[in-house]
């Protein structure tokens, strides 16, 4: 059974950073591709960064340069570090993994970016 669970969404001005996390519990951890993916209001769920088992890292255009994924394969988790907030980035953020047949998905957490 995969669980994800996201935390570190919050309020947050332009120009301010959040980090958030996500801890994945079973044992494909080590094997998967975890994905933070956001959904705005209105608008399709995209990805925003991904990395692989062997570190493989892939952005979106529009987080290049401000945003970091990184992950702790001991403490099964995923980071994302988002520097230079700005109101675009206002969504729910969520964790996903992806192994071979199979991709799950956290339930999100809120990142609302304003002043």
């Amino acid at each position: 059974q995969v669980q994800l669970v996201e935390s570190g969404g919050g309020l947050v001005q332009p120009g301010g950073s959040l980090t958030l996390s996500c801890n994945a519990s079973g044992s494909f951890f080590n094997l998967a591709t975890m994905d933070w993916f956001r959904q705005a209001p209105g608008k399709q769920r995209e990805m925003v960064a991904s990395i692989t088992v062997g570190s493989s890292l892939n952005y979106a255009d529009s987080v290049k340069g401000r945003f970091t994924i990184s992950r702790d394969n001991a403490k099964k988790s995923v980071y994302l570090q988002m520097n230079r907030l700005k109101p675009d980035d206002t969504a729910v953020y969520y964790c996903s993994m992806r192994i071979p047949g199979a991709h799950y998905w956290g339930q999100g957490t809120q990142v609302t970016v304003s002043s």
